[in-house]
């Protein structure tokens, strides 16, 4: 039995990690560059689509064709994560509600805690684990903000509910994907209007890049944030784009590895008698171990030698701290709370390196 007709010719939709490799390639010509070279340009000859350096490079978008090709969108890249949660807060009107996880990304919260004391907008902080609560604080919300996992309680929010209650009520639904990355979660497949990166983390993988990125499926959104992108003027560098390329085509690969890695230190450090609690929503790079107090949590972060103690995360070296050393990180979150970032190492001399390092607490 043959084809049916209408399937005929037709080509299979790339895997995430063919497109990561293949996306944002110059054009297969002679003589042609495989990599977009990094164009060091402010000012463009007049009469084109450009005309200025705050309104596009074709290093950005390289990177923007690559990324928003994995999200199932358009991307547009932004100097640092920050700069993209910014920028999409203030296309919100005044006075108009957010709906946001009370676990946040601490940045995400401040920009929020910040409009709503100079009386901009009004926040309603959620559980995002709680859909039914979420659910019914979508009413009369302009933007619902959704962040899965969150950072660092990794709870998980049912995005697709979470998106259809939002529509319902009228709202946008923003989801920061940082955590996931397009390998393991695609929110506008579920319904988000738009999706939001800290490419400084697991995009670029490098721990030498600062970028944000947001995505959206939407023309009449994308026109709004470019043009919001455009006039406040939060476009990263030539040379910023070009390594967050460079890192994103190997980023199914860092992911895969890392998430083994992740899964299999999670199952490992519930079973330490010093852990209290172990929070791994099952997927991913990030793991939370809770000890029992500030001081043994500070003494871990001090003590290992292979893992780096450091506030970032995402790269391919494995780092770790003690979350509430930062006095803007919710009073909800334990001051026990270790967030690790799991690299691309050898799991066994990871596993050694915290091993020995619990064993030693009092």
């Amino acid at each position: 039995m043959g084809l049916q007709p209408s399937l005929c010719g037709m080509v299979a939709p790339r895997k995430p990690a063919t497109i990561a490799v293949h996306a944002g390639r110059p054009s297969r010509e002679a003589d042609q560059p495989l990599n977009v070279p990094i164009t060091m340009a402010s000012t463009y000859v007049a009469g084109g689509d450009v005309e200025y350096g705050r309104y596009g490079n074709p290093s950005w978008q390289a990177f923007e064709e690559a990324l928003g090709a994995l999200e199932g969108g358009r991307a547009l890249s932004f100097a640092s994560g920050m700069a993209a949660v910014t920028t999409v807060l203030d296309l919100v009107g005044l006075e108009a509600t957010v709906v946001a996880p009370a676990h946040s990304y601490t940045g995400t919260l401040l920009a929020l805690a910040d409009l709503e004391s100079r009386g901009r907008i009004r926040t309603r902080l959620v559980d995002v684990t709680d859909t039914a609560a979420v659910v019914a604080a979508c009413d009369d919300a302009a933007l619902v903000w959704v962040e899965s996992p969150t950072n660092p309680a990794l709870e998980v929010a049912d995005i697709e509910a979470i998106c259809a209650a939002a529509h319902e009520a009228g709202a946008y639904v923003v989801v920061d994907n940082t955590f996931a990355t397009p390998v393991l979660q695609q929110p506008l497949a579920l319904g988000a209007d738009i999706v939001l990166h800290s490419a400084t983390k697991f995009i670029a993988g490098h721990s030498d890049v600062l970028m944000g990125a947001v995505v959206t499926a939407s023309d009449e959104l994308f026109g709004v944030l470019k043009g919001r992108r455009d006039l406040l003027g939060a476009v990263p560098g030539p040379f910023e784009t070009f390594l967050a390329l460079r890192g994103l085509r190997t980023l199914p690969l860092r992911v895969e590895r890392a998430s083994a890695n992740a899964a299999t230190l999670a199952a490992r450090l519930a079973d330490h008698p010093a852990v209290d609690h172990v929070r791994y929503p099952g997927f991913g790079a990030i793991v939370s171990v809770v000890l029992p107090d500030a001081d043994r949590a500070d003494l871990l972060v001090r003590s290992t030698s292979l893992w780096l103690h450091a506030t970032s995360l995402g790269g391919v070296e494995s780092t770790l701290e003690r979350r509430r050393r930062w006095k803007a990180e919710p009073a909800t979150i334990p001051e026990g709370l270790v967030r690790l970032s799991v690299g691309i190492e050898d799991v066994e001399d990871l596993w050694e390196d915290l091993r020995a390092a619990l064993d030693d607490l009092p």
